[in-house]
């Protein structure tokens, strides 16, 4: 694919956002940025948090670990269904009963000041340094495609990424990203169908040809019962697959956000309702895509790379000529831009409302901070990236992904303690609690095979990790005083 076209389809595809971005901000206020009027229609929250929910890893590895384990991740996405679930039921009607526009002022109203700014810490922690990584993957397929031929420097590149979602961002907020998240999670859905088309027609087989090739091959693999030591072990998969839904995006301030722009609670669980199905059947669709590279390889006589990760990208841009290459472009930048975009509102959010107390000020000096501090998480994004790329670890990327499992593990642990007791906690001692108990479960599980007899944990690290922190919070808490009754 030539520079000329990637930039060409660049240019329309990002017109096409700051357009929306135009009309969608105008006359916002901060509050519109925070939570969109409460206005935004259910079903545009339900499919554009589809691509907020996935990213440019997910676009990428996903296909590309199927040669790897299977469809094993598919016990995983099982496991959501539950956690969804627990969302739409539990923690959405306390949200909207509490009318938060940040969730975790739910924590200082259940405990106090100390571990509210925790949680809110927790999050973006997490999420600064998980959505600099997803960038940092779009960043570098725009390298490698665009900017090495034209021998621009990498963090030039990068700044470029970032400012266009600034720029599309800075003034409308959720409100504009409600609407952007779903024209782009339409290319990022249309790209893997179309990629699923265009493998399946090369290979000359039907629809029927090609699922019942699917079914006959190992690559089809879902579910792994014979091993408990292993780390696909369906309880594992399954139950940790609902911690992480619960915690990933139950208790996190992105995609909650989101949802609390919704009219009223039925409608906001209508789009969790729908999003719960959308996800089963995309993520069915990138591992049908990774089988089909991997049977498309074989039948060709392709050789592998040595990271599962480049070989969608190799085959899309190398084998299944223009329209798959412009398709995948989309993709992975409507999957990169989707997750990134969404959650530089969520940290802006976050810390307006959780750090810098904007209930009490005027809406210039709210718009002024706001924008400062939309800036700075912007800048931050950059430094995070250039520093990554500079350590140039791949497998550094891997473990940092897997940080969620410890940054969301009190997080986790703080809700349950708060919905599933009434006991009062010392407040000032939650920080500790919530440092140690990352610790902790770091350090179980670095030891597992030794301590527990060949035993690897899995996501199911979240739970241990959740569990800790419940155990610390209970030992720095009372009984409450009698009449007392948590919200």
């Amino acid at each position: 694919m030539s520079p000329l076209l990637v930039v060409t389809v660049m240019v329309i595809y990002f017109a096409a956002l700051i357009t929306i971005s135009v009309i969608t901000s105008k006359g916002a206020t901060t509050d519109t940025f925070f939570t969109a009027n409460r206005q935004s229609p259910w079903y545009l929250v339900a499919f554009g948090m589809i691509g907020a929910s996935l990213s440019g890893i997910t676009f990428v590895s996903v296909p590309g670990n199927v040669g790897k384990t299977n469809f094993a991740y598919f016990q995983v996405v099982l496991g959501y269904i539950v956690g969804y679930a627990v969302i739409m039921t539990v923690l959405m009607p306390l949200y909207y009963r509490l009318n938060l526009v940040s969730i975790y002022t739910y924590l200082e109203r259940r405990f106090d000041r100390w571990s509210y700014k925790t949680g809110a810490a927790f999050f973006l922690l997490s999420r600064t340094v998980g959505s600099s990584l997803r960038l940092c993957l779009s960043a570098t397929v725009l390298q490698l495609f665009l900017f090495d031929a034209w021998n621009v420097p990498f963090y030039i590149t990068v700044i470029i990424t970032i400012f266009l979602i600034w720029i599309y961002t800075f003034k409308g907020g959720i409100k504009t990203i409600v609407w952007t998240d779903t024209f782009q999670t339409t290319f990022l859905v249309s790209s893997v169908i179309i990629c699923v088309y265009l493998i399946a027609d090369r290979l000359g087989m039907s629809l029927g040809e090609m699922t019942s090739t699917l079914f006959a091959s190992d690559l089809s693999r879902v579910f792994y019962f014979d091993d408990i030591n292993s780390t696909l072990y369906f309880p594992k998969q399954f139950f940790g697959g609902a911690f992480i839904a619960i915690a990933m995006t139950g208790l996190d301030q992105d995609l909650m956000q989101k949802n609390l722009t919704c009219r009223n609670l039925p409608e906001a669980q209508k789009n969790m309702f729908w999003l719960t199905a959308s996800i089963v059947v995309v993520n069915l669709l990138f591992l049908t895509l990774g089988a089909l590279l991997y049977l498309y390889s074989a039948a060709r006589g392709i050789g592998l790379p040595q990271f599962s990760d480049e070989l969608f990208p190799r085959l899309a841009l190398g084998e299944f000529g223009l329209v798959a290459g412009i398709f995948f472009l989309l993709g992975i930048i409507a999957s990169s831009y989707a997750s990134a975009d969404s959650a530089l509102a969520a940290l802006t959010t976050s810390f307006c409302i959780d750090f810098l107390d904007f209930k009490s000020k005027p809406e210039e000096v709210k718009r002024r901070q706001k924008n400062i501090v939309h800036v700075g998480f912007s800048v931050l994004f950059l430094i995070i990236i250039l520093v990554f790329k500079e350590l140039n670890e791949r497998a550094l990327i891997d473990a940092v992904l897997n940080v969620a499992s410890y940054t969301y593990g009190p997080l986790l642990g703080l809700f349950a303690f708060g919905l599933l007791t009434n006991r009062r906690v010392a407040d000032r001692w939650v920080p500790v609690v919530c440092l140690l108990a990352p610790a902790l479960s770091y350090g179980i599980s670095a030891n597992s095979v030794a301590w527990f007899n060949g035993y690897k944990f899995s996501y199911e690290i979240l739970v241990v990790n959740g569990l800790i922190t419940m155990l610390g919070l209970y030992l720095i808490s009372r009984k409450p005083e009698y009449g007392y009754r948590p919200i």
